[in-house]
């Protein structure tokens, strides 16, 4: 007989690589001195050990399989770049905690975590109890039967990507083709939708339509219409390999990166860092982290509490960098347009918001301005007269034209961290195409190197870029308030979707799949056979028939034979591990084995939603309550009888529970 293998589970390599590139660049010896902890399954009650076992249990497969009506897996080591990314912004925050007068000691994080945080609004869209929910169902069902999503191909073989954000510029872009009416209908809505929806079926009219003509005269129609198209790299190598982000001194100059040590423990290389850190040093009135002593290890407060953000952004990428900070600790208080920001009225709703919205906001406090005129700009300005950090994702020039740039704010609070989280940076020149996750994934090659090589490159809908930006820009913003405690002086934070794409790691040439490399369909859902079970095709024989490890065929009329379960079973029976494929997030929210890793949303623990502790611009409306919009593309409705620029109010509703999301993604001991 022979002997089961030991069951050692081995380090998520690119996890801990990922973050030692981080912290490289944070320019703090004191990083090494902060321990971190990486796991694959902790707290999901799976026997998980490799990526594509997480994406598996955890949902990504799911997401980014949605338009093809089939679970499949990322290419890529994502979700261990994004255990990476939180592992990095745990050290950091211990730093800052530390500063502050608190005792964190050291963090923890593992990729499952990161895993379901990197599907926080599709896990809440799909466990709301709200209006919309049925919808989303026959959205995905649509995809399957349109055949998925696919890349528009030129009739001379370039691949492109599109990108309109509203109906004027779709119109007109797909008119200049010579589109039928119909047609333009029926795409435009789950065009619109597919970055919430992570499906996109269009009518192959328009995909026959591109194939016959050249990319000069798509190109053509672009500019003409206000579109964006970018080609679709082959290569999965980045094009350009910007640094994830840059500091620098407001009125010029950029801090250069540092040479940090990523896991090295007290009395290791850098133990202590080299660095003098006064316990309390920055607990000086209005420095925003000042906090009075510290509980025990675990017990005291969050490493962020007593900072400041003020935030003025709209999609995924700033609020989730918004919504980073306050999960450890900050506060948050979000610059609105009047009548409110238009997502919160995108269904599904929980509650009278929209559930994607509420996943990345709730706990955030609620300021209407308009800043397009002089009051709405005066109330940024007086926001941040007292914050620590101000983020934005504003369109290029924006923040210049208003006067709201790092020189003009930090005049009036000469140590404010001003953080822009753009598409593009300034790789691509003054005038870039817009910057949105899909064109970022085309362009930057990650689009190819999430697919295998025999697949047309191709952006994945799930938005990859959105939520690795939000994360990097946090990331970048707790590396500045790091700088900021040493130097005393104000600094420039720029992190950009591109720059967070570079962080993930790629390989050279695309990934060659054989059967095996997809989830395996059984009489009732998918399976996924873990790399270590892989590495035993003998013992994998035994189990499902040698004629089925050896046939493609055989292997997938075999697996149907039984259910899920049941190869589960007997899968362990033989010692190797195999794991049942997510194919609805609604179910992983009711999963025993999640219970520890997800919880229900609703009012925020750590305050009163609705609850104004300040209204610089006069006397507001405070409700939590309000519903948005009653579409995405609606932004015109007034505010009730709130003030003009003035309106305050909670982000979370009070009385509702209707949404689910992960816990949040960090232990500190």
């Amino acid at each position: 007989m022979t002997s089961s293998p030991p069951r050692v589970r081995p380090l998520p390599q690119a996890a801990h690589q990922v973050a030692a590139r981080l912290l490289a660049l944070v320019d703090e010896p004191g990083t090494a001195g902060v321990p971190y902890r990486i796991d694959w399954a902790d707290p999901v009650d799976l026997p998980l050990a490799d990526e594509r076992s997480v994406q598996a249990a955890c949902g990504l497969m799911e997401v980014h399989g949605r338009a093809a009506g089939r679970p499949t897996p990322l290419a890529v080591d994502y979700a261990a770049t994004v255990a990476g990314v939180l592992a990095a912004q745990g050290v950091c925050a211990v730093l800052l905690g530390r500063l502050a007068g608190g005792d964190p000691a050291r963090v923890r994080t593992s990729v499952s975590r990161a895993a379901l945080f990197s599907v926080t609004q599709y896990l809440a869209a799909a466990t709301a109890t709200g209006d919309g929910t049925e919808q989303e169902c026959g959205r995905k069902r649509r995809s399957a039967e349109h055949g998925g999503h696919r890349a528009f191909v030129t009739a001379d073989g370039v691949a492109f990507e599109l990108e309109a954000l509203d109906a004027e510029r779709w119109l007109g872009f797909w008119q200049r083709l010579g589109a039928s009416r119909t047609a333009l209908r029926d795409g435009w809505t789950p065009f619109q939708q597919r970055f919430a929806t992570a499906t996109c079926p269009l009518p192959q009219e328009l995909h026959r339509l591109v194939g016959g003509l050249p990319y000069a005269t798509i190109s053509a129609a672009a500019a003409r219409s206000g579109a964006d198209v970018l080609p679709v790299r082959q290569d999965p190598a980045p094009g350009e390999t910007p640094r994830p982000w840059t500091l620098g001194p407001v009125g010029g100059g950029t801090a250069g990166p540092g040479h940090g040590t990523a896991w090295a423990g007290p009395g290791g290389k850098h133990a202590g860092g080299g660095a003098t850190w006064a316990k309390g040093g920055i607990t000086r009135a209005g420095d925003g982290i000042a906090r009075a002593g510290g509980g025990p290890a675990g017990a005291g407060p969050l490493p962020l509490a007593g900072v400041r953000v003020v935030e003025s952004t709209r999609r995924v990428q700033g609020p989730l960098a918004g919504h980073v900070l306050r999960l450890l600790g900050a506060e948050v208080v979000r610059v609105e347009p009047p009548g409110g920001d238009p997502m919160r009225g995108m269904p599904p709703l929980a509650g009278a918001c929209s559930a994607r919205f509420r996943a990345l906001n709730d706990g955030k406090t609620v300021v209407e301005a308009d800043i397009t005129t002089a009051a709405g700009r005066r109330t940024v300005r007086e926001l941040t007269g007292d914050a620590d950090v101000f983020l934005h994702n504003w369109a290029p020039g924006k923040a210049a034209r208003f006067r709201l740039d790092a020189e003009d704010l930090c005049a009036g609070r000469p140590r404010l961290v001003h953080a822009w989280a753009s598409g593009w940076g300034d790789l691509l020149g003054p005038a870039p195409p817009v910057g949105t996750d899909f064109l970022v994934q085309a362009h930057s090659g990650l689009a190819a190197a999430v697919r295998p090589a025999h697949e047309t490159p191709v952006p994945s809908l799930m938005t990859l870029t959105d939520v690795l930006g939000g994360l990097v820009c946090a990331q970048a913003v707790l590396a500045a308030l790091l700088v900021r405690a040493r130097t005393g002086r104000a600094v420039r934070v720029d992190s950009s979707l591109l720059s967070a794409a570079s962080v993930v790691p790629r390989p050279r040439t695309r990934a060659h799949w054989g059967p095996w490399d997809r989830p395996l369909a059984t009489a009732d859902g998918h399976l996924w056979l873990a790399d270590a079970a892989r590495r035993l095709p003998d013992r994998v024989a035994d189990v499902i028939g040698a004629d089925a490890a050896t046939c493609a065929d055989a292997l997938a009329t075999r697996m149907s034979e039984a259910t899920t379960a049941e190869w589960t079973a007997r899968f362990a029976r033989a010692g190797l591990t195999a794991v049942p494929v997510c194919t609805d997030l609604a179910r992983l929210a009711t999963d025993p084995r999640f219970e520890a890793a997800v919880e229900r949303g609703g009012a925020d623990p750590g305050a009163a939603p609705g609850t104004a502790d300040r209204n610089p611009a006069g006397p507001g409306t405070v409700n939590p309550e309000r519903p948005g919009p009653s579409t995405a593309a609606s932004s015109t409705a007034a505010p009730g009888a709130a003030a003009p620029g003035a309106a305050e109010r909670g982000s979370g509703s009070p009385g509702s529970n209707g949404y689910v999301r992960p816990v949040t993604p960090w232990e500190f001991l």
